[in-house]
């Protein structure tokens, strides 16, 4: 397996839109910089963005664990009481024979979440060594992919509108989960809104230095 060489210049990169290669600027905290053809925005200087992700990392780990934890929703109907979390409303569709929104809503509102959190911990972690790991780069491919199965808040609107159908047939009780799901959602946006990716990759030991070592161990073998 061979490996392209890494251009010198880090701050030499090509618009995600346009394809445009140009420099990034040495720009303020707080600061963008934004492609002169297209006008998308290529990077912004986030402040302090490693120690601010792992705060709301943290927090989301624990929102999450108290949303699959404790009941979302309450039904009262004739007398009878009945609640469900998150993962039990998946295993109800399943066993009424809707397996495949079971599993939609168990990967989309229960598995994905975790992922993207777990994660985006690694990656913090990771991004805060003095020489980031090369596995932190492999992780941070993935996951963007978790942020799109993500979809709490789809769950969330679909939990809403089926309140609004049954009100008029039973007593509905919202439970702590919906809350904190609901707050979990505006977290997970502030993480991903707080992380600038950009820092971590510069400072990952990357597989040009992997490729020196092959090439080193090949010239010992030779000269032996």
């Amino acid at each position: 397996m061979s490996y392209n060489q890494p251009v010198g210049d880090t701050s030499l990169i090509a618009c995600l839109h346009c394809d445009l290669l140009q420099r990034i600027p040495d720009l303020e905290p707080g600061a963008s910089a934004r492609c002169p053809r297209c006008n998308k925005e290529l990077w912004r200087h986030r402040v302090d963005s490693l120690n601010r992700t792992l705060a709301l990392t943290l927090g989301a780990v624990l929102l999450y664990v108290i949303a699959n934890s404790v009941p979302m929703l309450g039904l009262t109907i004739v007398g009878r009481d009945a609640s469900t979390t998150v993962i039990g409303g998946a295993q109800h569709l399943w066993n009424n024979d809707q397996k495949i929104v079971g599993v939609l809503v168990l990967f989309t509102a229960v598995i994905a979440p975790a992922l993207q959190i777990g994660l985006m911990l690694l990656i913090v972690l990771g991004g805060m060594r003095a020489r980031p790991p090369r596995w932190v780069g492999t992780l941070l491919r993935y996951h963007p992919t978790t942020r799109i199965w993500s979809m709490i808040e789809v769950m969330m609107v679909g939990v809403l509108v089926a309140l609004v159908k049954i009100a008029d047939y039973a007593t509905v009780i919202p439970g702590l989960a919906l809350f904190v799901l609901w707050v979990l959602v505006f977290v997970l946006a502030g993480m991903s809104a707080a992380f600038d990716s950009r820092d971590v990759w510069e400072r990952i030991q990357w597989a040009d230095e992997a490729q020196h070592d092959a090439a080193g161990e090949s010239l010992v073998e030779g000269t032996s």
